[in-house]
């Protein structure tokens, strides 16, 4: 009977600890939802965050062209904004490495947005993947390392690009809050698209030379968002959970 009864105390016992870690298991998992950053995922796998939980992000693609950087970047200055993101592809990069260490300089993120202007979703993993490496060769040549961030070029992405950005370690970052600014809309509508972001919103801006209204439309997104914190993209998504939308 002795045997019998430790045994059956030991089931007990294991039966009770289940039952308690798969309710911490489950409260753990409702805090995360909680507290969320939106993501794009293919399944069970690499995501592309398009949103974050607080504060506000500025994004900036620059593909190509030699006149439009620089004014923002005074701009930015002029108008004491510390944190904003840079996507860069590596050949504008290389064509301006003045430019590329004057941002690092003065505090802005660096993200990648590839080395040629290509759409990743009409392109074979390998052309993607040689695109990426040779991306990283000319950021690597300017002393610009830890980049963490990958923007698709044209901005659209698949599993395939989620998955291989996944395994060169990068995070693929979207947007949220589009400012069409490269329509050249006039500077009002500019300022008007991206006022319509609240907290967690990433806005996509250029300074390639095709938006020739951002500089101007600058101050008055500035002024739009000056409720808000503005931070890199980094550290808009540290310490955060996310939740996914399957990508095929």
């Amino acid at each position: 009977m002795n045997f019998f009864f430790v045994l059956n105390g030991k089931t007990i016992k294991q039966i009770l600890l289940i039952l308690m870690a798969s309710f911490f298991t489950a409260w753990f998992l409702f805090l995360g939802n909680m507290i969320q950053v939106p993501v794009f995922s293919a399944k069970d796998g690499p995501k592309a965050v398009y949103k974050g939980e607080k504060d506000i992000a500025l994004t900036f693609n620059i593909g190509w062209g030699d006149e439009k950087a620089e004014p923002i970047l005074d701009a930015l200055k002029k108008y004491n904004v510390k944190s904003a993101t840079f996507f860069l592809s590596g050949s504008w990069a290389e064509r301006h490495p003045d430019l590329v260490n004057r941002m690092v300089k003065e505090g802005y993120e660096i993200g990648m947005l590839g080395y040629e202007y290509k759409d990743y979703t009409e392109l074979e993993e390998e052309k993607v993947r040689q695109d990426i490496a040779n991306a990283q060769t000319a950021f690597k040549k300017l002393n610009v390392n830890n980049i963490q961030l990958l923007r698709s070029p044209t901005g659209h992405f698949d599993a395939k690009t989620l998955k291989i950005a996944g395994r060169y370690g990068y995070t693929v970052v979207h947007w949220s809050i589009d400012s069409k600014d490269w329509t050249n809309p006039g500077v009002q509508v500019i300022a008007e698209n991206v006022a319509k972001a609240k907290k967690g919103d990433i806005i996509l801006l250029h300074a390639s030379d095709s938006a020739k209204q951002t500089e101007k439309a600058l101050p008055y997104i500035l002024d739009s968002l000056k409720d808000y914190k503005l931070v890199t993209v980094s550290e808009m998504i540290a310490n955060a959970n996310t939740k996914t939308s399957e990508i095929k």
